[in-house]
């Protein structure tokens, strides 16, 4: 059974795929925060902005199978299209939720998968983008991927920390809320004297598209 919020169709607005399109899942449930207002400041991530509590997004339910969320996935993309169909399975956090039957259901379905996990949870097997977005206090143990994507900046976080460990590429995202400017300087000026690290922006929400 996977409990989902939501499932749509979009274009992905950050990090190395920023601009593709892809049908996203969203998982109910989160290990480092309850998605309620009262439990935020005790979380282990409080600066989340994603409802991820329940099922009742656009797209979501209850799915009794990896085949039946695959079927349901792939009914979102373009039936016209000859390019491969592209999954981001994200959260809260979708590794609480995903399994081999999964992988092997979207496979199937022919779909190309990618996360965006915190990086609490091993993930299964043959996911085809791994996408890690540590949270400074958590403990993160997927220590290798395709993107390390670090929001910036965070209390007692330094992005040196990460740039020893398997990722391909390392992205810095501006702190979204009401500090967004300056933490948008702030990443630009740690990106032009860190070239480790590409900028990565939320450029959904300056199109508002999902």
């Amino acid at each position: 059974m996977y409990s989902v919020k939501e499932v749509y169709y979009t274009i992905q607005g950050e990090g190395y795929h920023s601009g593709r399109p892809a049908v996203f899942i969203r998982f109910s449930g989160c290990n480092l925060w309850s998605g309620l207002e009262k439990d935020r400041d005790k979380a282990a991530c409080n600066f989340c902005d994603t409802d991820f509590v329940g099922i009742d997004g656009p797209g979501g339910g209850k799915f009794i199978s990896a085949d039946e969320l695959a079927t349901h996935a792939a009914s979102f993309w373009p039936h016209t299209s000859k390019s491969k169909p592209y999954v981001v399975c994200t959260g809260g956090e979708p590794l609480l939720q995903m399994d081999d039957d999964f992988v092997i259901a979207f496979h199937q379905a022919r779909f190309e998968i990618a996360i965006e996990t915190n990086g609490t949870v091993l993930p299964p097997d043959g996911i085809d983008w791994i996408c890690v977005s540590p949270k400074i206090g958590s403990e993160l143990i997927v220590e290798k991927g395709q993107e390390l994507k670090l929001v910036y900046p965070q209390n007692n976080g330094d992005p040196k920390q990460f740039e020893n460990l398997d990722f391909e590429y390392f992205s810095l995202q501006p702190m979204d809320g009401p500090n967004r400017a300056k933490n948008t300087d702030k990443t630009l000026f740690y990106c032009r004297t860190h070239p480790h690290w590409r900028l990565s922006l939320q450029t959904h929400k300056f199109l508002g598209i999902p």
